[in-house]
């Protein structure tokens, strides 16, 4: 599904490319070339994750192979390993740099403002309240 969407060839190259850019925009100070590669490779793994979940409102639910292959293409090493959903989003979540909260509290909201698996957690907790 999501492999068929994303060549994972191109990888490094998109990261170097945003590294490149990520310094340039900081006038190539000395020093910040592996924040500057650190913060590619978090953004290249936030486009994926934007695109799993656009896909999601497309061809529904989440699947264990779709994550998979989200976690796969995002660096996460033997993703096969992790079968149920909940592992699987949040290793990718953790992998982001993000907390590893997706389905973990009930009876609270989201406090992560900038996470993409939001509109996900909301269905899951109306669904856990019908």
């Amino acid at each position: 599904m999501l492999n068929d969407r994303i060549n994972s060839r191109n990888r490094q190259q998109w990261i170097a490319e945003a590294a490149y850019f990520k310094a340039q925009a900081r006038g190539f100070k000395p020093g910040g070339a592996l924040n500057d590669w650190l913060a590619a490779e978090i953004d290249y793994s936030e486009i994926l994750i934007a695109t799993y979940v656009a896909m999601l409102e497309e061809d529904g639910p989440m699947t264990t192979l779709g994550l998979q292959q989200l976690a796969k293409l995002i660096g996460i090493e033997n993703p096969e390993d992790l079968i149920s959903e909940l592992e699987l989003v949040h290793a990718i979540q953790q992998a982001t740099k993000h907390r590893p909260c997706f389905r973990s509290e009930v009876n609270r909201f989201c406090e992560e403002t900038e996470c993409q698996w939001q509109a996900e957690c909301r269905i899951l907790i109306s669904e856990w309240y019908s």
